[in-house]
């Protein structure tokens, strides 16, 4: 078999959090993704001579990581990471409690006893910041200061560094010399991340890629009823004036970054969100772009279905997939390649539950497979197998930070003569593409559309406001301006700039303005629209909402003007969502496995795949969605699947289902028999019958009370959890809980007097 070409394409990221008038900075994520991820994914590749891969480097990720190597930059966190713990005052002690603990519980905090110990102390989730600093002493607060930033640490630098493995080996009580001391070895592991990525790319290993500036939607610059092509019904924003010159600035800036920090221009781009549109093919190869990338929808939208998904994920023509193809405007062309998003979503979603060797060995039997069922059609040509994905999200929820998953998936892709690891534009070069894309179908790597940046009227209220302001700053821009609310310039104050002061408006000076246009170009960055609508939420939802709000509301400042009103309200009505909602009375639900409307009515239902927040999984899991509630006696959920349960868990070869739960710690439920006459439910620590399940429409689970040696007033937290051969297949919620409170007798009685 000719060797596979698998194309690994890491794509880095962070939205530019930094308020550039104020020097305040609100979030930690460039520095503590740094230290873990931007790093940890270089060294990795750095291990393996023979291992070849590309790596999307965004400039607004790029251009933060200089401000604290090389410009004193700080954030939030880290100021007060830097504060003596004796000295901290109440609001800072208070923010200690409330953000320090932003990391995996499962493997960032539970694996360390003192930063465990601390958690359990805080009682996240019970108790508010305030409540639970009076259980803390200084000892406590200044080894939290210690384990949240120690805590975002590549597990290989504890390899490679003997003071910092016996750094962490001390584990608790450490002085205000110590924390400096990890602070300053953090600035020293930030400053090695840009020469170690032009390392890889000078000796060949790694191909280093661009995004546009900020991480804006082009299309949606260049022309937001694109949206249309895969939502015609899609409301759109009042305004939809083009900005395609600032697309074009977008693209400009970046490039002439890029090859100013790596000493060439890059050959490919991701471009933001895998936003495409035959529209912008011209803008993009202008700046000598030759290559893009983008996800299969777009290639299964773009030749009418000739690439396309059966219900159960098998790929029709999965040879038109896995090679590259050539889009043209005029004479202006760019090849294409087109992300297996099923792949990409088992390492993003799927393996961090699985052993971690077995997972890395199913996906190079996965790609080995691709290669022979193409090869013959192929006309001779290598297969190639893009997997494309975000290279810091997934690895804290591997219990390892995906080092033993990565190391095998390098060391064995690299050895294994029939995959042949290749970085994109190389490959691209050598085997060009010949088959060619008429017309490029406007979308994103999100189902092939623009919805979750547009398809809210939060997000388009946020498209209305920055039209606002960049109209102002157009205004401005050439002088067609007055002081005077609504009062319209002369042609004369145009045609003579010298003549404003004369009409009692002074422009704002040069260098104002072209910061004024910064922060627009900020403001069009994809992650603030990521965060309105209902698709996605986090708790830091209103925090996001204001700093866009912000760089709209510094424009006028730098202008000389004050803001309009509208930017002090928020555009996120909502704030953080539910993940799901909660049961409103006692269940009489018969476990049959039938879906009966009224025995489900009153309970709190959970969709799946909802509750990622910078993520998103493509691809579907087992689960749709959980209905959950109690009666007097029992716990009780349902899990309803894309058509019938007991199909789709025999397609799936579910062998076990299992209840994990958080709170009471340690307990866990486990539902065997699928494949048998009756399901057994049975408790891990005894083995002793603990309830009910029967499936068939749907999977339904009673689970007794007392089984659980649980009272009214409880909290329970837990997720569900699919296996098929002994290997976790699926999660609900994917990272995070379900939280239900144990109800009292008199529940119903309550919410009726309520």
């Amino acid at each position: 078999m000719q060797p596979v070409s698998l194309a690994f394409y890491w794509h880095q990221h962070q939205p530019y959090y930094p308020n550039d008038l104020t020097g305040e900075n609100e979030f930690p994520w460039v520095r503590l993704h740094g230290t873990k991820d931007y790093w940890g994914m270089a060294r990795h590749i750095q291990e393996v001579p023979e291992f070849r891969c590309t790596i999307n480097l965004v400039p607004s990720l790029l251009v933060q990581l200089l401000k604290y190597t090389d410009g004193g930059g700080s954030d939030r966190h880290l100021d007060v990471s830097r504060m003596p713990a004796d000295g901290l005052s109440r609001a800072d002690a208070v923010y200690l409690l409330d953000h320090f603990f932003m990391a995996n519980g499962d493997s960032m905090i539970r694996p360390s006893p003192r930063y465990h110990e601390l958690f359990l102390k805080r009682r996240v989730g019970t108790d508010s910041a305030e409540s639970a600093l009076q259980r803390f002493n200084v000892r406590d607060l200044r080894d939290l200061q210690v384990w949240s930033n120690l805590a975002w640490m590549h597990p290989i630098l504890f390899e490679v560094d003997l003071e910092l493995r016996e750094f962490k080996l001390k584990g608790q009580s450490y002085s205000e010399a110590d924390k400096a001391w990890l602070l300053d070895k953090q600035l020293d592991v930030l400053r090695q991340i840009i020469p170690l990525h032009r390392q890889l790319a000078e000796g060949g290993q790694v191909e280093l890629t661009t995004t546009p500036f900020y991480h804006p939607i082009l299309p949606l610059l260049w022309d937001k009823r694109l949206a249309r092509q895969a939502m015609p019904g899609c409301e759109l924003p009042k305004h939809l004036d083009s900005y395609r010159e600032d697309a074009d600035e977008q693209l400009r800036r970046a490039v002439a970054f890029h090859a100013e920090l790596f000493g060439e221009k890059p050959r490919g781009m991701w471009p933001s969100e895998g936003s495409v549109a035959q529209e912008i093919i011209g803008a993009i190869a202008d700046v000598g772009i030759e290559w893009i990338a983008t996800d299969e929808e777009i290639l299964m939208a773009s030749t009418d279905g000739r690439v396309s998904r059966d219900p159960h994920g098998h790929l029709r023509h999965p040879e038109l997939l896995y090679r590259p193809w050539l889009v043209a405007d005029g004479d202006k062309r760019l090849q294409l390649i087109f992300r297996d998003h099923g792949l990409s979503d088992l390492i993003g979603f799927q393996y961090q539950r699985a052993d971690y060797v077995i997972a890395a060995m199913d996906l190079l039997g996965r790609v080995e497979e691709i290669g022979r069922a193409t090869q013959a059609v192929n006309g001779g040509q290598p297969t190639l197998v893009p997997i494309i994905l975000d290279g810091e999200n997934c690895w804290e929820y591997y219990h390892d930070g995906g080092v033993a998953f990565l190391r095998t998936l390098y060391h064995e892709a690299a050895r294994r003569g029939v995959i042949n690891p290749v970085c994109i534009g190389e490959h691209l070069r050598e085997h060009p593409a010949t088959d060619r894309i008429d017309r490029l179908f406007a979308g994103s790597w999100i189902s092939h559309n623009f919805a979750i940046w547009i398809g809210h009227h939060e997000d388009r209220t946020a498209w209305d406001l920055l039209h606002d302001a960049r109209e102002r700053l157009k205004a401005a821009t050439v002088g067609q301006v007055s002081n005077l609310p609504g009062q319209e310039a002369s042609t004369a104050l145009v045609a003579d700039p010298s003549l404003t002061e004369l009409a009692g408006w002074k422009p704002a000076p040069r260098e104002k303005i072209a910061q004024a246009w910064q922060e627009l170009f900020i403001a069009e960055g994809s992650d603030w629209f990521w965060w309105y609508g209902p698709e996605f939420g986090s708790a830091q939802d209103k925090l996001f909402d204001r700093l866009f709000r912000t760089h709209l509301q510094n424009i006028y400042s730098l202008l000389g003007e004050p803001a309009p009103a509208n930017l002090n309200e928020p555009i996120k009505r909502n704030g953080h969502r539910r993940l799901h909602t909660l049961p409103t009375g006692f269940l009489p639900v018969k476990v049959d496995g039938r879906a009966t409307f009224f025995e489900w009515i009153s309970a709190g239902i959970y969709e799946a795949g909802t509750e990622r927040g910078t993520m998103a999984q493509v691809t579907d899991g087992v689960v749709r969605r959980i209905h959950l509630g109690f009666d007097q006696a029992r716990l009780l959920l349902r899990i309803d699947t894309a058509n019938r349960a007991r199909e789709d868990f025999e397609r799936a070869g579910i062998d076990e289902l299992r209840i994990r739960f958080v709170e009471p710690e340690g307990l866990e439920l486990s539902v065997t028999g699928f494949g048998d006459a009756a399901l057994c439910v049975t408790l891990d620590d005894d083995g002793m019958s603990a309830g009910e399940a029967a499936f068939g429409q749907v999977f339904e689970l009673g689970v007794t009370l007392s089984a659980l040696d649980i009272q009214p007033g409880s909290v329970l937290k837990f997720f569900v959890e699919l296996f098929a051969n002994s290997q976790s297949c699926d999660r609900a919620p994917r990272e995070t809980t379900l939280e239900l409170t144990v109800p009292p007798p008199d529940f119903e009685q309550i919410l009726w007097q309520v």
